[in-house]
């Protein structure tokens, strides 16, 4: 195994926030969830909570330090956020059930309501996902993104007819911008917020539940840890 084997975020001096690429080994234990696609979160304060414990969550926040949270994704939208000024963290999965559930902005409110975070004051880091052009869906997703008011007119591309054997064909969505605007729509700041740019689908530095034709496959994990 390669331990090195990271995508780091310069996101502050007093936080270390990465993604794993294929064959990456972690360097310490992390709390991650057990997730199912949907949006729930947990406030985690304990620095032994297991994943037993947390079934059925797609997000995590901790204010406590050296407590390393994650989330796994091999497709979906890792955010990862950090409030310099409260000195609290949060991990997100965000796939497009998420996008639609609108998981970012309830943790977003979570992070007001439960440790007064000013959000134009927070960091936030959208990981590697899937991009629009390989995200291929049917028209029960647009439907869903649509009726939610998402911004179609800058998130969804139709080429056409959908073809198997072409992937630029039929829908496609762009769940970076999606989330970017959840959190601009939350209040962060658009100078706060990268975006890694990076496609897990058509970069084998990462992996993909598409193009590994998996839902098993090995997952890519998501850390912030405050110092």
């Amino acid at each position: 195994m390669c331990r090195e084997r990271f995508l780091k975020y310069n996101v502050s001096e007093k936080v270390e926030a990465f993604s794993t690429m294929v064959g990456a080994e972690l360097p310490y234990c992390v709390v991650q969830p057990h997730q199912i696609h949907g949006d729930k979160l947990a406030i985690i304060l304990d620095k032994k909570t297991t994943r037993d414990e947390l079934e059925g969550i797609d997000a995590l926040i901790t204010p406590i330090k050296n407590c390393p949270i994650a989330v796994r994704t091999a497709d979906c939208v890792p955010i990862l956020l950090y409030d310099p000024v409260k000195e609290v963290v949060a991990a997100i999965h965000s796939g497009w059930k998420g996008t639609v559930s609108r998981i970012t902005k309830k943790v977003v409110n979570e992070l007001q309501k439960s440790f007064e975070v000013d959000p134009s004051n927070l960091l936030a880091v959208i990981g590697p996902s899937i991009s629009i052009d390989a995200f291929q869906v049917g028209e029960e997703v647009v439907e869903s993104l649509y009726k939610e008011g998402f911004p179609m007119n800058i998130m969804h591309k139709y080429y056409g007819p959908k073809n198997d054997l072409n992937l630029l064909s039929g829908h496609h969505i762009d769940l970076w911008k999606a989330n970017q605007w959840l959190l601009e729509g939350s209040g962060v700041q658009t100078e706060n917020i990268i975006v890694s740019g990076v496609c897990t689908y058509y970069n084998k530095d990462f992996h993909s539940a598409r193009r590994e034709k998996n839902n098993k496959c090995p997952r890519i994990i998501n850390v912030i840890k405050m110092f």
